[in-house]
């Protein structure tokens, strides 16, 4: 056999084992089970979604991402990766660059513009980085190989397909991160469906390729979650109780600060005691840990990722956009809104 013949024999050999994996994979009791529900309940063809399931790339590396070990880094290791030169100047030349836009998302949603900014930097470093897998492969891939987290996943692949038919678009084109986040702000499909927003009136929610979609959509994401606009956020505490408890609890509302104070807390600053809080602890250095409260617009953070690091970086790094955008002295202002409409700032 010569090379050209064996390489041609090759070929067929691996197209005939993926589309033996891929029938595989259709056939299988559970899969039919999901095609069957998903078309009866949501007005699909089980011919449609075993279509769109046949053409999804199987990606095994996925699950050994998943598999790893989640180890969270202190604070003193974290914060250089989000705050940073990098992310603070992109965020500052950014907001220059789009003042009038962000200032009118800003004054319609009531989130302050430096938030908006510094969780799109979080994310995707303002679009740069929103991943090159096909949202269908990365959502089918652990739905169907992942049995801890099958039943989310396999929901999220479901809204995948129903945005998809929303937005007219073929559900093997979205294109985002290994786990089937999507766009500058890495949303899920079910987060897309309720938060996306089509802030040019184009008829598109695209999250993808335009910032104002990106931005209202984020803005929206905080406004509904409860964000209050020029509201606390998060301070120093000296802390005597017993923390394990209270850290524990610390992405629920449940205390105000005079009961967060009956259990050990200490504010070394002026706040309002009756507002409700978190207890949080941060290794601000090696073998150093800290306390802090945090207030209703931290808790908001972290429903759009549960980590009080990142909503921290997110809160640090907002501080840090508005300071090297100020002190440019450039600042371009949008027309001003009638005074019972103007915006508070963040602090």
């Amino acid at each position: 056999m010569n090379l050209k013949t064996l390489a041609s024999a090759l070929l067929l050999t691996t197209l005939s084992a993926t589309a033996l994996a891929d029938e595989a994979l259709i056939n299988r009791e559970d899969v039919q089970q999901y095609i069957n529900k998903t078309a009866i309940e949501n007005g699909f063809t089980p011919e449609e979604i075993a279509g769109w399931l046949l053409d999804a790339q199987a990606k095994p590396n996925i699950i050994g991402i998943l598999d790893k070990p989640s180890t969270s880094r202190p604070w003193h290791e974290f914060e250089a990766n989000f705050v940073n030169k990098t992310r603070i100047n992109n965020g500052a030349t950014f907001w220059r660059e789009n003042a009038i836009l962000i200032g009118d998302i800003s004054r319609k949603y009531q989130v302050a513009p430096e938030v908006l900014l510094a969780i799109l930097g979080a994310e995707t470093n303002y679009g740069r980085y929103t991943g090159t897998f096909r949202i269908v492969d990365a959502l089918s891939t652990i739905a169907f190989n992942y049995p801890r987290r099958a039943e989310y996943f396999q929901g999220e692949l479901t809204q995948l397909f129903l945005l998809a038919r929303e937005e007219k678009q073929d559900p093997m084109s979205f294109k985002g991160s290994y786990a089937g986040a999507m766009g500058w702000p890495q949303f899920m499909p079910s987060s897309f469906r309720k938060w996306a927003q089509d802030w040019d009136k184009d008829g598109k929610h695209d999250i993808w390729t335009n910032p104002g979609d990106a931005m209202a959509s984020v803005a929206n994401y905080l406004n509904q979650h409860g964000w209050q606009d020029g509201g606390d956020t998060y301070t120093v505490v000296n802390f005597n109780g017993s923390a394990k408890s209270l850290l524990d609890d610390k992405f629920n509302l449940h205390y105000t600060v005079n009961e967060l104070i009956a259990k050990g807390v200490a504010p070394i600053s002026e706040i309002n005691p009756r507002q409700k809080a978190v207890l949080f602890a941060l290794e601000t250095e090696p073998d150093f840990t800290q306390y802090f409260l945090g207030f209703n617009n931290f808790y908001v953070i972290t429903r759009y990722n549960k980590s009080t690091l990142y909503a921290t970086a997110v809160l640090k790094l907002a501080e840090e956009i508005k300071n090297a955008y100020v002190k440019n002295n450039e600042l371009v202002q949008a027309e001003p809104e009638p005074a019972k409409n103007s915006s508070k700032k963040l602090r």
